[in-house]
């Protein structure tokens, strides 16, 4: 397993391990028992959106808040994960108990991605923060180019991903408006009813960002959602 862990992470992340039993736990799901990978999910979960935060404000310099929010949604969700994972092979290192091992785990959206994260946070707990950084954007860099796809607005692409599944179109409720005519806060919650019940909120200066971003959440916790 020691093996497979280092060569799956010197060749994946180029970062050759002080302490391998690191780049181990970050592949061990909690299927194979304790220590897992759970903890060090969580933190390669913040320490990736961070990053790729940072990525996109620098690349992006005119982009609003909810543009910006949108793009790094269809960069960090679930499936755009377990998608970096595979085409690093993570799942050749993955360390799974008996039942994950019979029902394909190591080929699952899910754990894949969470591998991905907990990665990232091996090698920040490794090599320190620059060291993470330069990772996250190593990986995430070439995917950039591929966000001209996104580049319609988080309402529209969520009414078309809808239209397209035969879905009832989203409702947006204000909840609440407040502060003053030249400082305002709009409070929007973005309501599904299918495929699953969802109510997404966001604030914003305005009503139409406070939609946009809602939207965003929306369509984020839809590609997060495992398929039917």
């Amino acid at each position: 397993m020691a093996d497979v862990a280092d060569r799956v992470l010197s060749v994946a992340f180029a970062h050759v391990f002080a302490d391998p039993a690191l780049a181990q736990l970050a592949l061990t799901h909690r299927s194979a028992g304790r220590p897992n990978n759970e903890r060090l999910e969580f933190l390669g979960d913040a320490l990736l959106n961070a990053f790729v935060a940072e990525l996109l404000f620098e690349h992006y310099p005119r982009a609003s808040e909810g543009e910006l929010t949108r793009l790094r949604a269809a960069l960090v969700n679930g499936r755009a994960l377990a998608a970096q994972a595979r085409a690093l092979d993570l799942g050749a290192g993955l360390r799974l108990g008996p039942g994950e091992l019979k029902s394909g785990g190591a080929r699952r959206d899910s754990i894949l991605a969470d591998a991905f994260e907990a990665m990232l946070a091996a090698v920040y707990l490794d090599a320190g923060l620059e060291a993470c950084r330069t990772q996250v954007r190593a990986l995430m860099l070439p995917q950039l180019g591929h966000l001209q796809r996104h580049a319609k607005d988080a309402k529209t692409r969520l009414q078309e991903w809808l239209q397209r599944r035969g879905l009832p179109l989203p409702h947006y409720e204000l909840i609440a408006s407040s502060g003053s005519d030249h400082a305002p806060h709009f409070e929007i919650a973005c309501v599904l009813r299918q495929p699953q019940p969802l109510r997404c909120i966001a604030v914003a200066d305005n009503r139409r960002a406070a939609e946009q971003s809602a939207a965003a959440q929306a369509l984020a916790a839809l590609a997060d959602a495992p398929a039917a």
